[in-house]
């Protein structure tokens, strides 16, 4: 894959410093031409220039991927694609899968899902660049670079909270405010490799915000948006404050039929995208476990 920029400034600048300015690190740029890419200069190969002048013509040849990827095993399980260009993949990611592979499912997570894709569209010099991860029974938008630039310029955008994620979440219980922001540290709990909880100190900054959409007889919908993004950061949250998730019984919510996993989606992603220098918005519809259930509690509130 090629990339290219003009220089459109009116005075010569150091090759190295309008590269950084296209959000390339010097980490990246070694990995580039350690792995065979190359840079041309107005389509001509040269290691040695300093400086670039006016109306130069950058390219950058990224190296193929393919030999990064190790031991993922492609998965050939139908993907749910909301989007797709040459720079990024957003998916509709179902429950009960999880975003990367693990030691006891290796063969089966969204990443070995899209690296099937990719190998079914002959993407073969790709391997899946995940941007934004999903716990196993979070559903809804799942965003993936398709080439190390494009995970670059978004990792910084991560960093700076660029990437706006909101999630619907149903609240065990109803909460008595109509908005709040939970600001209180993550830590894990001792002896456990999963489990998550708030903490006095000593743990990870965390910050959580619920804005209440709807009050049912037993739960609460609200909009959530993340300032930060730890581990099970709402679902720890919503424990500490008394009003776990429904069906999240890992932090103290009961299965209330059909729903069968916390409730959990995340509904909407926007992020700017650099290569078409737009803001962009994805949504996922409510899944059915989640639609149903909350059909059921408008039973119970209407009687009907």
């Amino acid at each position: 894959m090629r990339i290219s920029w003009q220089y459109t400034g009116n005075e010569p600048i150091k090759l190295k410093t309008f590269i950084r300015n296209q959000g390339i690190s010097r980490h990246l740029m070694a990995k580039v031409r350690s792995d065979g890419g190359k840079v041309l200069i107005n389509g001509v190969e040269n290691r040695r220039i300093d400086k670039i002048n006016p109306q130069t013509v950058l390219t950058i040849k990224f190296p193929s991927e393919e030999n990064r990827k190790n031991d993922l095993i492609p998965s050939y399980v139908p993907l749910k694609i909301l989007y797709e260009d040459r720079d990024f993949l957003i998916i509709d990611k179902p429950d009960h899968v999880n975003s990367i592979p693990s030691v006891p499912q290796r063969k089966d997570s969204l990443v070995n899902r899209v690296d099937g894709y990719y190998h079914l569209r002959g993407y073969d010099d790709l391997i899946p660049h995940i941007v934004t991860r999903l716990d196993r029974d979070t559903s809804g938008v799942a965003l993936f670079a398709k080439h190390r630039y494009a995970h670059a310029l978004l990792s910084q955008q991560m960093k700076q909270h660029a990437i706006k994620k909101t999630y619907l979440a149903l609240l065990s219980g109803n909460l008595r405010e109509d908005h709040l922001v939970i600001d209180r540290q993550i830590g894990r709990v001792p002896g456990s490799l999963i489990e998550r909880q708030v903490v006095s100190s000593g743990g990870q900054e965390a910050q959580t915000e619920l804005w209440v959409k709807k009050r049912l007889p037993d739960c609460t919908v609200c909009d959530v948006r993340l300032h930060t993004g730890r581990t099970h950061q709402i679902r720890v949250h919503c424990k500490s404050i008394g009003y776990p998730l429904v069906a999240d019984t890992l932090y103290g919510g009961q299965i209330q039929l059909p729903l069968q996993r916390q409730g959990l989606h995340c509904r909407k992603i926007e992020f700017y995208h650099p290569f078409k220098k737009q803001m962009m918005t994805f949504e996922s519809p409510l899944p059915q476990d989640m639609k149903k259930y909350l059909e059921l509690e408008e039973h119970k509130k209407t009687g009907r």
